[in-house]
C-alpha cells in the first residue's frame, strides 16, 4: 500500500510541476530575470505557485506532526543537527546556480522528459553526473 501511496502523491506532484508551468525553462528563467521588471518582461506567476506550496507544506506539517508516527513507518525522520555546516548551504547554492542557468531544478526535469527535448535530457546527465561527483568527492573524504 505504501508504494502506491508513494506513487499517487508524486504522479499528483508532477502534475502540479506541469500544470504550473515549472517544467518550462523559459517560464522559470522569465520568473528568476528580476533586471525584466522595468520593461515588464518579468512573469510573477510562479511567486503564487511557491506561495501555494509554502502554505500546503506549512499546514500539512503542522497537521501531520501531531500524530505519534506517519502512516507508513514507526517514527518520524526529522533532522536533528542544529549547526549550519558548509554541506547545508554550498547544495542550495549550487542547486540555485544550476537552476537559474537551465532553468530546470530535478523534478521539474523529469516532468519535462516527455515535453521538453533535448535541454531537459541534457540537464538530467548532467544533474546525475554532478550526483556521482559528489558522491565521488564524498567518499575520498
Amino acid at each position: 500500500m505504501s508504494i502506491l501511496a508513494q506513487f499517487a502523491i508524486g504522479l499528483v506532484f508532477g502534475l502540479g510541476l506541469i500544470l504550473a508551468g515549472m517544467s518550462d525553462p523559459a517560464k522559470v528563467l522569465n520568473f528568476l530575470d528580476l533586471a525584466a521588471i522595468p520593461d515588464g518582461g518579468w512573469d510573477p506567476s510562479l511567486a503564487f505557485v511557491m506561495a501555494g506550496a509554502i502554505a500546503v507544506t506549512f499546514t500539512g506539517y503542522r497537521w501531520v506532526l501531531r500524530r505519534e508516527a506517519p502512516l507508513f513507518d514507526t517514527r518520524f525522520h526529522l533532522p536533528e543537527a542544529r549547526r549550519l555546516e558548509p554541506r547545508l548551504w554550498q547544495g542550495p547554492a549550487i542547486f540555485g546556480i544550476g537552476w537559474g542557468l537551465a532553468g530546470f531544478c530535478p523534478g521539474p526535469a523529469l516532468t519535462a522528459l516527455t515535453t521538453g527535448g533535448a535541454p531537459a535530457w541534457i540537464f538530467l546527465a548532467a544533474m546525475f553526473a554532478g550526483m556521482a561527483a559528489a558522491r565521488g568527492l564524498a567518499a575520498r573524504r
